[in-house]
């Protein structure tokens, strides 16, 4: 069943033309907040796409070259080129001090060993520990 009246001449789809008025109303429509551009989409009858198409011809060109009646752009419509919003941005921790010694732990049975050494001889340390384990 076909819903869509006078869209099919001779078993042929036909593109659909709309006004001027039509598209303004859409795109204010969409302009307010908290209303999404599908939400508009259905309401008007017109694919989702084709308003997000109509929405950025608006915000790219002219108010006289968009196509949109002068009679949409009130002072309490909101502006259509993006503003700028300062944000905080968290200052970052701090990132903890390096350690300053090394430290190693050997055990064997009932025996521990603890040594501590510096990590300004780390490469001395390495010697040490690669004899140690041969």
């Amino acid at each position: 069943m076909n819903t869509i009246s006078g869209n099919q001449i001779d078993g042929r789809r036909r593109r659909r033309r709309h006004g001027d008025e039509f598209k303004a109303s859409a795109v204010t429509a969409c302009m307010q907040p908290g209303v999404s551009i599908a939400a508009v989409a259905m309401t008007h009858g017109i694919n989702a796409n084709l308003l997000r198409r109509w929405v950025n011809d608006a915000e790219m060109k002219p108010v006289a070259r968009a196509g949109i009646a002068p009679a949409a752009v009130t002072p309490d419509a909101p502006r259509l080129t993006p503003s700028f919003i300062p944000m905080e941005v968290p200052t970052p921790t701090p990132t903890p001090a390096p350690p300053q010694d090394i430290h190693i732990e050997l055990r064997r049975n009932a025996m521990t060993v603890t040594v501590t050494w510096p990590v300004s001889a780390a490469s001395e340390c390495a010697t040490w520990m690669r004899e140690l384990l041969r």
